[in-house]
C-alpha cells in the first residue's frame, strides 16, 4: 500500500489538490503495478510564516502571493 506525502504552501484551491491527488495516484498505481485503491496521498499544507529556506521565512523571502497562481489567496 503506497503512501505519498506532499508538502506544499497553504492556499491552493481544493480543485488543484484534487487534481494533484488523482495524478499522483495514477502514476504510482501504474509504476508500482498496484490498484489505484491501494494508493494513499497525504497533502500537508504549511503557512509561509512556518516555512523557511536558507534561514529566511518564505513570507519574507518571496513576499505575499508568491507561488499562489490559481490559489484562493493570490
Amino acid at each position: 500500500m503506497p503512501i505519498i506525502t506532499v508538502r506544499i504552501a497553504k492556499g491552493r484551491p481544493t480543485e488543484t489538490k484534487r487534481a494533484l491527488a488523482a495524478a499522483l495516484t495514477r502514476s504510482a498505481a501504474e509504476t508500482l503495478d498496484v490498484p489505484a485503491e491501494w494508493v494513499t496521498v497525504l497533502i500537508e499544507e504549511y503557512d509561509r510564516e512556518n516555512w523557511a529556506t536558507g534561514g529566511e521565512l518564505h513570507a519574507d523571502k518571496f513576499g505575499k502571493g508568491f507561488g499562489r497562481k490559481g490559489s484562493d489567496e493570490a
